[in-house]
């Protein structure tokens, strides 16, 4: 195996310090994906020769991040020995701030998840959200017997927009102040370097590739309509995020009603003030329900027969076949998955396909999502995951 030098020429050979470390960059990756393996697999994969397999083997063993895990029997030849990822080498914190909920979870280097956990939050201010956070990463860490130190990667679902580039985070007017130029400062007080950022319905589409419809299909859009309206893309296998992390944000299409209030669709976007939870009671009030204060409830006088609530439901459905609508006719993919509160009420979806099929240039098939609440959670755990190991690979090769 060659690769470029240092210095960028092509076609140098590479050392072979290096060599060694891509060769156990890439035993590593076939070990992962196949949870348990023999070095005669590992060998028939990679191209590599026994004996260089089984010299990284014991590398990587003497490090720590791979082990032994029985032998196969059944086939012809010896018994062969099976090697899989030490679940102890790294560990991956993930935490989810909402309005609600602070929830969170730990997973080990094998992808286990070790410890989940969520508390109703009463913090109104940023620093009493990250106090909370830290609150609770440090219960979760306490019950598997490690301490915020030990963790490789802490991950972080958020709402609103992580610029790398700049290092800042913006449009996370959903939760009060936290969009404030010292909360990243705060949180990596509490969490350390590690901390990563993940947007919260990015995360949720993360999830959704890893245990839900997105399996299925290459290129699928997740499409959260609840309290704040958002999407994640996933195209040809991976999360689009976009220059400055803003892909998906389509809570500013400009899809707002003329009833719609001015200075919500400024704060807001158009689509979410229109079609948010709030948006969805606003509309219900103008109706005529003056008693309604939650979503939920317009949905179920819309069950029962109320035609106000009806005709409520009934725009609902034409913003978010026209959002909808949008992504499809930009980006085509094979599936748009609706979560969120709103996204999964009954018999939304069915009003969005038959407004879809009016509007859409091409066939579009839409699923609601079977992820629960801890979905923004295990799409950290996912996003974690890979850094982690990315991370740890490269230190210790």
């Amino acid at each position: 195996m060659t690769a470029s030098a240092g210095s960028g020429a092509v076609g140098v050979p590479a050392g072979p310090q290096l060599i060694r470390a891509m060769n156990e960059q890439l035993l590593l990756d076939h070990i992962r994906s196949a949870e348990k393996i023999s070095r005669a697999e590992l060998a028939r994969r990679t191209g590599l020769s026994k004996p260089t397999v089984s010299l990284a083997l014991t590398n990587l063993e003497r490090v720590g991040l791979v082990r032994t895990s029985g032998v196969r029997t059944g086939t012809p030849g010896p018994n062969a020995v099976l090697y899989e990822v030490r679940p102890e080498a790294g560990y991956v914190l993930a935490l989810d701030v909402g309005r609600e909920y602070v929830r969170g979870a730990i997973s080990d280097f094998a992808g286990t998840v070790r410890v989940r956990d969520a508390v109703h939050t009463r913090a109104k201010t940023r620093r009493g959200r990250v106090a909370e956070l830290a609150r609770l990463a440090d219960r979760l860490c306490a019950s598997v017997s490690l301490s915020i130190t030990d963790v490789t990667q802490v991950v972080l679902g958020s709402p609103g927009v992580y610029d790398r580039r700049r290092d800042a985070l913006s449009l996370a007017g959903a939760l009060e102040d936290w969009d404030h130029p010292q909360l990243l400062t705060d949180l990596r007080a509490a969490f350390g370097s590690s901390l990563m950022i993940e947007n919260d319905v990015d995360a949720a589409a993360l999830a959704e590739r890893a245990h839900g419809h997105g399996r299925e299909v290459d290129s699928f859009a997740f499409v959260s309509i609840g309290t704040g309206i958002g999407m994640g893309l996933v195209l040809d296998g991976k999360l689009r995020r976009g220059a400055h992390g803003a892909a998906g944000e389509i809570a500013y299409l400009p899809l707002e009603t003329d009833d719609t209030d001015a200075a919500d669709v400024r704060r807001r976007g158009g689509l979410e003030a229109a079609a948010s939870a709030a948006g969805i009671v606003d509309a219900a009030r103008r109706a005529g329900l003056r008693r309604a204060s939650s979503a939920r409830q317009v949905f179920e006088a819309a069950a029962r027969g109320d035609a106000r609530a009806q005709q409520v439901v009934a725009t609902e459905a034409v913003l978010i076949a026209r959002a909808i609508c949008s992504v499809v006719a930009v980006t085509d993919p094979d599936l748009v998955v609706l979560g969120g509160g709103i996204g999964k009420a009954a018999g939304l979806v069915d009003t969005v396909c038959a407004e879809l099929a009016r509007l859409a240039p091409v066939p579009t098939e839409v699923r609601v999502s079977a992820l629960g609440s801890d979905s923004v959670v295990d799409g950290c755990l996912a996003s974690g995951l890979d850094q982690a190991w990315t991370s740890l690979t490269t230190r210790a090769t």
